[in-house]
């Protein structure tokens, strides 16, 4: 038996967590919502995030890090982009207090705006300068509502150590999510990261009412863009972007009712602004996050993402939509393949 620290217990830090438990292994949550805490311990439900579904009634929850994370072999991390940083700085102390090095595992899809790093490059600065190589980020399509109905799923695991990647597969595994080792540590996490980006904008036209042949032509095309930045800005090999973590999360974000991103793009379709989104949607909106790191990268680096530029000028800055696809579709022509 394994302990396994869950760091975030939304909903696929709790499906996961759950996942893991029923695995054989010994999970402790680790959230600072008391009262979602207090109900995974009595009740071992979730209401909040997953109704009328019930964890392994073995797993327990804390709002104490330094408690979840003794003795843990391995420490998953399922929090907001937002917080990673912050939770990372406090977990460094404590992991150096307490003499271990455990396994950090990363199920958070984004890219920091402002520093613009990857969440392996958050966890490399703040808990393992050294230790680069027990970093694994975990990304496909997977959504937790399905997940949890034990729905077939495939997910990768990416690490610069194939031995660790290896680990986490055999761990994760089981007989309806199948995990794949992967290399590529960097565009795993690119294509979960941007995919969320696409997702908003192919939310975005079937909030306008356009049908299957655009957002073929969204995700194909979206698709590009997500190679393009992980190629020419983080050095990502190209083969990935064709993978659980690039084409297989982009179809399951842009075409899933369970995608908030997917959702919070059709809300913006059908005319409603964004921080209005995100105040009823209540969890969070990784793409909406994300597009301003992208938005900072294209700028910086001169990447020819017009898609994902068009949504964060819907986003931020007011543009109107039938302007940005008016736009968008009379761009001078250009050849299909190139990055």
């Amino acid at each position: 038996m394994t302990k396994i620290a869950v760091l975030g217990n939304g909903s696929w830090g709790s499906v996961l967590g759950s996942m893991l438990a029923d695995n054989g292994n010994d999970v402790v949550f680790y959230g600072n919502n008391d009262q979602v805490n207090a109900e995974i311990n009595q009740y071992h439900t979730n209401t909040h995030y997953m109704k009328d579904w019930q964890l392994n009634p073995a797993t327990t929850a804390t709002a104490d890090l330094a408690q979840a994370v003794t003795g843990a072999e391995l420490v998953l991390l399922v929090l907001p982009t937002a917080a990673v940083r912050i939770v990372a700085k406090q977990l460094r102390p404590v992991l150096t207090k307490l003499g271990i090095k455990p396994l950090l595992v990363t199920a958070t899809k984004g890219i920091e705006p402002g520093s613009k790093k990857l969440i392996s490059e958050i966890l490399t600065e703040e808990v393992y300068p050294e230790d680069t190589d027990k970093i694994v980020a975990i990304s496909g399509p997977s959504h937790a509502e399905n997940v949890a109905k034990k729905d077939l799923t495939a997910i990768t695991c990416a690490s610069t150590s194939e031995a660790n990647a290896k680990l986490v597969q055999r761990l994760f595994s089981n007989d309806y999510v199948r995990f794949y080792t992967n290399s590529d540590l960097v565009g795993v996490e690119v294509g979960g990261a941007v995919k969320n980006v696409i997702a908003l904008a192919a939310g975005i036209l079937v909030g306008k009412g356009y049908g299957d042949d655009a957002k073929a032509a969204l995700m194909t095309r979206g698709l590009a863009e997500i190679g393009r930045l992980g190629v020419q800005y983080f050095g990502a090999e190209l083969s990935t972007f064709s993978g659980l973590s690039g084409i297989g999360d982009l179809i399951v974000t842009c075409t899933s009712v369970n995608s908030r991103n997917w959702r919070a793009g059709k809300q913006l379709g059908e005319g409603k602004h964004l921080s209005e989104i995100l105040d009823t949607m209540g969890q969070v909106v990784e793409g909406a996050t994300t597009v301003k790191a992208v938005h900072e990268l294209c700028v910086e680096k001169g990447t020819d993402m017009p898609i994902c530029a068009a949504v964060y000028r819907v986003c931020y800055e007011d543009a109107d939509i039938d302007t940005e696809i008016k736009q968008m579709m009379g761009r001078s022509p250009k050849p299909e393949i190139r990055l």
